[in-house]
């Protein structure tokens, strides 16, 4: 063992180290001169010790007194305790400090493009700038916590998983292209000129061929790929929990997902999560809350009134409903003083948002007193009026929305409307603002009353689980006149509607699932189909005939003809399970070396251009 080398970590030491002597190493986070003493902060990723060098030693204490923010440290030194008055309860270490004895200078660092240091109410860098030096924001103490976190909810569902007799097993990387939703990322061949491999955007085809091959319990924790446009809650590369059993129907995947839940929260965040989490059908949450990934940690639910608009004198409900269309509302509680009759016309806040979902505008009302007021008001007699405040629940101070067209664009429109809602009318508070308000008093109490600030606890309500089920399985896609699966093609129809498969497909129902938490789809999956004559018929229903079938996925259809037991499963979101557990918004945060919003990596300059050779060797010509 080296000299300079650590005999403890920078958050290790404790009042029963005392008169030890130690050597540490880190990175400087902040000196301070005292005249006859320097105060070090010295950081490691485990935490912080103070170190203290002393005038007596004029060579040690002009070394210390030179260094600067982030250069990298080996100090050996004594542990002494804290002078009264100066112990520092908020931190592990605060009890203890090390009189150094010797200074080893393992590198030195110039001025940082921003500080790596994070103060409370302070703003970090610009994001472009910290993924640019992500090495450095990776220093940031709140990081290295996400990825912590990370590490921890992996090795929970490694060892959950493991103890119910799951095999861990990896698939190829390398795989055939076999199009089906978001582009597949394509790798040039140089041994066969022309041809080309896909990197995976899942490992749905070889998950099930496990299941085929008597591998009865999968699970991997798996890189994934698609090019596709980026959001906040998406990255081109990403991680999922890739699970699938066999011999085994929706109840089972639904109860042992469950239960990965619960022990994944209790795990990392000492939250107990009830069990088991409520179900609703595809046509429910559509019809209720207008999306498919619902929050609900509010209300604001969507209400039918489409009986009740046929009989107002208003045109445009008339004329929705006799063309079959439907008439729905949404009551935002106490909201109407929030929102001028200028914000509700068209061009205005809401009406906007309802445009966006292809709505051909809004209508409303606000409750003031026991009246009703508003563009649409004059249309409905009294007790029609009667019939719609007890419709909606409405009391003094309610605003209501409307939306008249077909189904699906009233669900989006007020769905949409539903989500700006709720977080302008701050119906639900997202924990960690709760834990940073908590936060910061408890360190101003802990100062005063020189104790360690008590821990922020979670409310049951923070979390709000969802399970999605009995999803159509198909839809029609206009453009090019076909029907297209919603799931993914391998997705097994209802028993009950598999005469529909050739009748009416619009009517088909799949055996599939998806879970979701506080508005985001954290999982998703299906039972399979595990019968080659079923998925023959669902790829001619999908524009396969059978020649184009056996091309793109004969493989599929030979092993199903070879004794495939039933199977399932499904494929959790790794990057926003710890997403929503590090209470961010940004999936970003969350992954040690992520791309920007275009796909781009600042730090390594990817994607780039390569020589001329590089192409050739793999049969493209350069431009």
């Amino acid at each position: 063992m080296a000299e300079w080398q650590r005999t403890h970590t920078c958050g290790e030491l404790r009042e029963g180290h005392v008169g030890r002597a130690v050597t540490l190493t880190g990175w400087v986070l902040i000196t301070r001169n005292y005249g006859k003493q320097v105060f070090v902060d010295l950081r490691d990723r485990y935490g912080l010790t103070q170190v203290v060098f002393e005038a007596d030693d004029a060579g040690l204490f002009q070394a210390a007194n030179d260094l600067g923010r982030e250069w990298v440290l080996s100090v050996q030194g004594t542990v002494r305790k804290r002078l009264p008055g100066a112990e520092r309860p908020g931190i592990p270490t605060g009890q203890v400090e090390v009189e150094a004895k010797r200074l080893t200078v393992l590198n030195q660092c110039p001025p940082l493009p921003f500080s790596v240091t994070e103060f409370p109410d302070e703003e970090p860098a610009g994001e472009d700038l910290r993924l640019q030096y992500r090495y450095l924001d990776l220093r940031r103490r709140s990081l290295q916590g996400v990825l912590t976190l990370r590490h921890r909810m992996n090795k929970t569902i490694r060892d959950f998983l493991d103890a119910r007799g799951f095999l861990e097993l990896e698939t190829p990387l390398l795989g055939k292209s076999t199009p089906e939703g978001a582009r597949d990322y394509l790798v040039p061949s140089r041994v066969f000129p022309g041809e080309f491999f896909a990197l995976p955007q899942s490992p749905q085809l070889y998950k099930q061929l496990l299941m085929i091959s008597g591998y009865d319990k999968y699970f991997q924790i798996a890189r994934c790929l698609r090019d596709e446009d980026l959001r906040a809650d998406r990255q081109p590369e990403f991680t999922q929990l890739d699970v699938e059993l066999s011999f085994v129907e929706r109840d089972d995947v639904l109860g042992l997902m469950e239960g990965l839940a619960v022990e994944v929260f209790r795990t990392c965040l000492g939250v107990e999560l009830p069990v088991p989490f409520p179900r609703m059908t595809y046509a429910e949450v559509m019809a209720k809350y207008g999306s498919d990934k619902p929050d609900l940690r509010f209300g604001l639910e969507i209400v039918d009134i489409t009986d009740l608009a046929a009989e107002s004198e208003f045109t445009v409900f008339k004329d929705a409903v006799a063309a079959g269309g439907v008439v729905r509302a949404i009551n935002a509680t106490g909201a109407a003083p929030k929102y001028s009759n200028t914000a509700l016309k068209p061009g205005g806040e809401l009406p906007k948002i309802a445009e966006t979902y292809k709505a051909k505008g809004l209508a409303w009302m606000k409750a003031e007193g026991d009246k009703l007021t508003g563009s649409i008001e004059k249309f409905f007699p009294e007790p029609l009026k009667a019939k719609l405040k007890e419709r909606l629940g409405v009391k003094p101070g309610d605003l209501l929305l409307f939306v008249a067209d077909k189904p699906d664009v009233a669900a989006d429109a007020l769905g949409g409307l539903r989500t700006h809602l709720g977080a302008a009318l701050k119906l639900y508070r997202n924990w960690w603002d709760e834990k940073a308000a908590h936060d910061a008093a408890e360190e101003e109490a802990a100062k005063k009353e020189k104790r360690a600030p008590a821990p922020f606890k979670h409310r049951p309500d923070h979390f709000r689980f969802l399970w999605v089920v009995d999803f159509p399985m198909f839809a029609w896609d206009d453009e090019e006149k076909r029907w297209a699966a919603i799931h993914h093609p391998f997705t097994a129809p209802m028993d009950e509607d598999l005469p529909h498969l050739e009748s009416d497909p619009g009517k088909t129902r799949a055996k599939a699932y998806d879970l979701v938490l506080n508005g985001y789809e954290v999982g998703g999956g299906s039972i399979r189909i595990h019968r080659n004559d079923v998925q023959s018929s669902v790829f001619k229903l999908l524009g396969m005939e059978a020649e184009e079938a056996k091309k793109r996925f004969g493989f599929l259809l030979d092993a199903l003809q070879s004794g495939a037991p039933p199977h399932g499963g499904i494929a959790l979101g790794l990057d926003r399970w710890c997403m929503l557990l590090a209470g961010t918004t940004n999936i970003r945060d969350v992954i040690a070396f992520p791309k920007n919003q275009k796909a781009r990596d600042l730090m390594t300059g990817a994607p780039a251009a390569v020589d001329a050779r590089q192409l050739r060797d793999v049969g493209i010509r350069p431009a």
